[in-house]
């Protein structure tokens, strides 16, 4: 029986660039540019989205091979988003944050 992460591997990844042309629409749709303008006072002018939809159409023209190279090498460049502490580290972080709600007034 092939395991999960094998059967992954030995399955070439589909590149669809339509969810960065989703993003695009979206982007330039009035709610989302209202919704910039009330959070930070100005529009988007969506330049990160365009730039998503061509690398995207650019990495279209390339070979498969090449293709699942750039993607990993994008994937282990990504930096975790948790900090994993030991037990040790946790509960003194816990402490200098909280520290002061177990004292009793």
């Amino acid at each position: 029986m092939i395991s999960e992460k094998e059967e992954e591997a030995s399955v070439p990844r589909r590149l669809s660039c339509t969810t960065c042309f989703d993003a695009l629409w979206f982007c330039y749709s009035p709610l989302h540019q209202m919704q910039q303008y009330y959070r930070l006072g100005g529009l988007d002018n969506c330049s990160g989205k365009w730039n998503a939809l061509v690398d995207c159409l650019t990495l279209k023209t390339k070979r498969t091979s090449i293709v699942e190279e750039i993607l990993e090498t994008r994937e282990k460049a990504k930096p975790h988003i948790w900090s994993l502490r030991t037990p040790e580290e946790a509960a003194s972080h816990w402490k200098e944050l909280f520290g002061n709600l177990d004292e009793v007034e």
